[in-house]
């Protein structure tokens, strides 16, 4: 690791200080990506601004009509394990089931998995297929809106994920083909509907990052039913090929993920 000076602050106002002071600073939640890359020296902040004294402030998870609001500091372990979670969201608290490892699980919060914005992570593609908003300590973002990229978002220096909200949806569900390794999703497909509105998104397969599966979600929005996706197919162009998968694999895995994932929201 290169230099770096180190705080611990307990409140989210405090944090947002002090990243405006130190320009190339970086939050501290979990660490699970940040970390590593500062120990392979792939990341050189240089200041690191340690959240976890403000996560009885900014963790947890309340019911507010039909919303769930979920704190950024909340771990993967609570959102999974959590009964609010997996009356009125369960596709969700399946996510959060399915990250990683139980030592991923117990430390990781769902704050750093979004601003951190990793194209195989799980979490972009519920907050993508459930309309969800991001609330910062200076503004909301929708979920349409946050995600920018490869490891890019809409987050402007200094600012903080706060909580995240999720509308409840009348049918959902999410299925993912893990690297047997790391757990991370090779691809990873969230579908969503409510009232009208469906939605499909992918995660781990685009080489921008997580992205919405127009042909699936008109195919859906007709009847939302397997049956609907017959024919449907995704397109290798603009996906990830490395030595797990080639592009057109992914491409194939797309249509797998989708149809389980129909079939699980339907109930079978």
């Amino acid at each position: 690791m290169y230099q770096f000076t180190y705080h611990r602050v307990d409140s989210a106002r405090k944090a947002s200080n002090l990243a405006e002071k130190n320009e190339d600073a970086k939050f501290l939640a979990g660490g699970m990506t940040l970390l590593p890359t500062m120990k392979q020296r792939l990341a050189s902040p240089s200041a690191l601004i340690d959240l976890n004294s403000a996560s009885e402030k900014l963790a947890g998870i309340e019911v507010k009509g039909r919303n769930i609001h979920i704190g950024a500091m909340t771990r993967h372990y609570d959102v999974a394990n959590s009964k609010d979670v997996q009356e009125a969201i369960p596709a969700l608290a399946d996510l959060a089931g399915m990250i990683g490892d139980p030592a991923v699980r117990h430390r990781g919060t769902i704050g750093g998995s979004v601003a951190n914005n990793d194209p195989a992570a799980d979490y972009p593609s519920a907050l993508l297929a459930l309309n969800a908003t991001i609330h910062t300590n200076k503004r909301k973002i929708t979920a349409d809106e946050f995600f920018t990229g490869l490891f890019e978002t809409a987050l402007e220096p200094g600012e903080l994920i706060t909580k995240i909200v999720f509308p409840v949806p009348s049918k959902a569900a999410y299925m993912k083909f893990p690297n047997p390794a790391s757990r991370y999703a090779m691809v990873g497909v969230f579908v969503a509907k409510k009232g009208k509105d469906v939605r499909v998104t992918v995660t781990g397969a685009g080489s921008s990052g997580v992205f919405r599966a127009g042909k699936f979600e008109a195919a859906l929005t007709a009847k939302f039913h397997v049956k609907s996706l017959e024919g449907i197919s995704a397109t290798a162009e603009g996906l990830n090929s490395d030595i797990h998968a080639d592009a057109a694999y992914r491409a194939h895995l797309i249509g797998v993920m989708a149809r389980r994932a129909v079939n699980k929201a339907n109930g079978k």
